[in-house]
Order: structure tokens, then sequence, then C-alpha cells
């Protein structure tokens, strides 16, 4: 029996995988072999290139092991055959192995529809952390070959919006389960992905939101340093004393200001009330 996963049960259910058991269910028992050669894959599968190296390895795995799941298929609008909904990476790879055969479960359309829109739901609840709603996304794109639009059209949300959420799966592992403890916030999280390619300022700049309580606008102005060359030391020594002048500022005018880094410089932001506090802190600058 396949144990159901659930969303919000720790980072290991948030992980994308090739199945998911919320497709999958606990029907072991309707698995059946069917003809590779009466398998299509789906029109509509998002992913639309296969990295052949890894196909290959998979092929040599299927050869000496067989296939481990079994892939999820429909049938087919025409009534011949059947169309996959999961595990086309599978089914290329048991092609390639030589397999005639591999183990399926048919599912009706009307269980996807369901499965798809539990999953829904599951992204419009108010107390879903911010991975949990990247999983579900991916769920969507992937397993039920939905694309950004058709997803953003089903929320409500602007595509752009999504895609945002779902680059956080692209967070490195250490980083994605401390967002998901809530020990780093969404916006430390984008600033670690700034870094995407530099690991080793990743885990530096993770290191220093968790043990030395960095704000995201330190970790935005480490990431700023980082990018324009410097070392960790420097970028670090930079921060830190950006910071401090951010506060002697705010300390010296009496009220917040915030320091934005661009190409060509930079850009120093006093905050202000109303008119009169305008006036006051034109007052405090012409002294």
């Amino acid at each position: 029996m396949v144990k159901k996963m659930s969303l919000g049960r720790g980072l290991e259910a948030l992980i994308p995988t090739d199945l998911d058991a919320s497709i999958l269910g606990e029907d072991q028992h309707r698995i059946q072999k069917i003809l590779i050669t009466d398998i299509v894959p789906s029109t509509t599968q998002p992913r639309h290139q296969f990295d052949k190296s890894q196909l290959s390895e998979l092929a040599a795995s299927i050869k000496n092991h067989g296939v481990l799941q079994p892939i999820i298929v429909v049938h087919r609008s025409s009534g011949k055959g059947y169309r996959i909904v999961a595990g086309e990476r599978r089914w290329r790879a048991a092609r390639e192995a030589g397999l005639s055969h591999m183990p399926a479960i048919i599912r009706s359309l009307e269980e996807l529809e369901q499965i798809e829109l539990a999953i829904i739901e599951n992204i419009q609840r108010v107390d879903l952390s911010p991975l949990e709603q990247a999983m579900a996304v991916y769920k969507l794109q992937h397993q039920f070959s939905l694309t950004l639009e058709q997803i953003a059209m089903k929320l409500g949300k602007a595509p752009s919006t999504l895609s945002n959420i779902g680059r956080l799966l692209q967070l490195p592992e250490a980083a994605r389960q401390a967002l998901q403890e809530a020990k780093i916030s969404e916006g430390h999280a984008r600033a670690i992905l700034a870094l995407k390619g530099k690991s080793d300022k990743q885990t530096e700049l993770l290191s220093c939101v968790l043990n030395n309580g960095w704000t995201v606008r330190q970790a935005e102005q480490f990431v700023v340093a980082a990018k324009k060359g410097a070392s960790l030391d420097q970028a670090k020594g930079r921060t830190a004393s950006e910071t401090q002048l951010t506060k002697d500022l705010a300390k010296k005018l009496g009220r917040d200001v915030l320091v934005r880094h661009t190409a060509k410089g930079g850009q120093l932001i006093i905050h202000f009330k109303n008119e009169a506090d305008l006036e006051e802190l034109a007052s405090q600058l012409s002294e």
C-alpha cells in the first residue's frame, strides 16, 4: 500500500518526484502490464526536452531492476491505447531499455479531475507555506500537464506570481528546510535564490541569516556586494558597514532610511509621514 502524500507534512512531501502518491493513491492492486506501443505521451507535457544521458542511466537501471513505479495513464479519446498522465520519463527509458510491456495504473478522467480540484483547493488555503504552494503548482504543471496560465486562471492569480512561487523549489536543500521550518522568510529565500550558481555564497548567506539574525535588507545588501565580485569576507564586511551606516543615518534623522544599490550607484530613501514632517526633514538636511 502506498501512503498518500499530503501537503504540509514536512519537507520530504514537497520535493518534486516523478510520481506523486496523490495520483497513485492506494491503488497498487490496479497496476496492470500494458504494451509500451499502446502508450502515447501527453501533448500538453510541459517538459519538452529530456536529458539523454539521464534517460540512458534510467534505461540501464530498468534493464537491471525493472520499472519500480508504475506510470499513470488514461484511455485515449479515440478509444485505442493510453495517454500518459505521469511518468513519461520512465516510459521513454523503458522503450530505450527494450521492454515490451510496463506497469501502469489506468485512471479515469473523473478521478484525475477530483485530485486536481483537491490540489487547487489546497493552494488556496491561507495557512499553506510558500514551499507548499510551490509544490502544489509543480504538481499541477508536471503531473496534470497544466500550463502556468491555466493554473493562474483557476486560482485567480497572475502567472508571474506563480512563476515566482515555483522558483522556491530551486533553493538549496538547507535553505528549503529553513524556509519550511519558518527559520527564514520568503524574502530571505528570494535573496538566496538571487545567488543561484554561487553555492558557496548561498551557503554563507543562509548561515548569516540563521546565526546572525540578518534582515531581508541585509541579505539583499550581501547579494549586491557578491554580484559585484566581492569575496565572501568583503561581501559580509560591506553588508555590516552599510547596515551600521543606515542605522546611524536613521538615528541622526529620527526616521527610517533605506539604501538601495543599483548598477550605477544607488539610492538613499528617507521616509516621512506627511508634509509637515517633510518640511522638518528638509530643515534638518539644510543645517
